[in-house]
């Protein structure tokens, strides 16, 4: 365990998010943001005790309820929704947590708006081991898709490589075949999330997500939106604007199929 990992309501990390493309044409971006980490049953607290960060209301940077899971209207607004949606999730897959601790990494909304690509679900049992991550996909065209990853309810170690059939369509450059490999690490002084994917045993693309820990302030909070101003804004207009770079260098279309039947894999 890291130094303020079991104690803070919530974290900053300061991210750089880097994809590249395994196979031609071949290319490789990289840009700044910086996501919150957030103990989801300390959110009102975090509401209570910071002026620019607000739960449910617009402020200069927001969490809303409804933006998770199948939540919407009222019931992203009952207490204990979001919780009860992810301990939903994993219980269909027989994990039980025993009311530990369920910490989101997450792109925040800024001055309302937000688009977040992936969202991770860090899901502890009561004894304080790791026995589930849900990994939340969005794409472009407003759908989702959760891959849980586990060891079918036995604790987790951290950074141990989790393998999980493609059901969802993200990139219009890549067929829905393939698998994904993720790679984990604990969020505490840094955080590390990386993604290959692979289509029979030949790497494909890869993304990974890495930052730095910062306390949870409202200093700090001014401080990175004014460094990345419409932080949320740049994301939308950075996979389009690499996408239409990409299909320029001779990449192929791949319609949109229909999305998967079920909310996670």
């Amino acid at each position: 365990m890291t130094l303020l990992a079991g104690t803070a309501p919530g974290a900053l990390y300061d991210v750089r998010v880097m994809h590249r493309r395994r196979v031609a044409p071949f290319y490789r971006f990289v840009y700044r943001l910086f996501y919150l980490l957030v103990d989801i049953d300390r959110l009102a607290e975090i509401h209570r005790t910071r002026r620019l960060f607000s739960l449910n209301r617009f402020n200069l940077v927001s969490l809303r309820e409804r933006d998770y899971g199948d939540l919407s209207g009222a019931a992203a607004l009952a207490p204990g929704a979001l919780r009860r949606w992810v301990e939903g999730l994993i219980r269909e897959r027989g994990i039980e947590l025993a009311g530990g601790r369920i910490q989101l990494l997450t792109l925040p909304r800024i001055l309302g708006f937000a688009f977040n690509p992936i969202s991770v679900y860090y899901c502890e049992h009561a004894d304080g081991h790791l026995r589930a991550v849900v990994a939340e996909v969005r794409n472009t065209f407003g759908e989702r898709h959760c891959y849980v990853l586990s060891e079918q309810g036995a604790p987790m170690r951290w950074e141990t490589p989790q393998d999980k059939e493609k059901l969802f369509h993200v990139s219009p450059f890549f067929q829905l075949e393939g698998r994904y490999q993720f790679h984990i690490s604990e969020p505490g002084d840094s955080v590390r999330v990386y993604i290959q994917e692979t289509r029979d045993h030949v790497p494909l693309f890869e993304a990974t997500l890495a930052g730095e820990r910062r306390p949870l302030s409202d200093s700090a909070l001014l401080g990175h939106v004014l460094a990345m101003p419409w932080m949320t804004v740049k994301v939308v207009f950075a996979i389009h604007w690499e996408a239409l770079k990409i299909w320029l260098r001779g990449a192929r279309y791949v319609p949109k199929p229909p999305p998967p039947i079920t909310e996670a894999s």
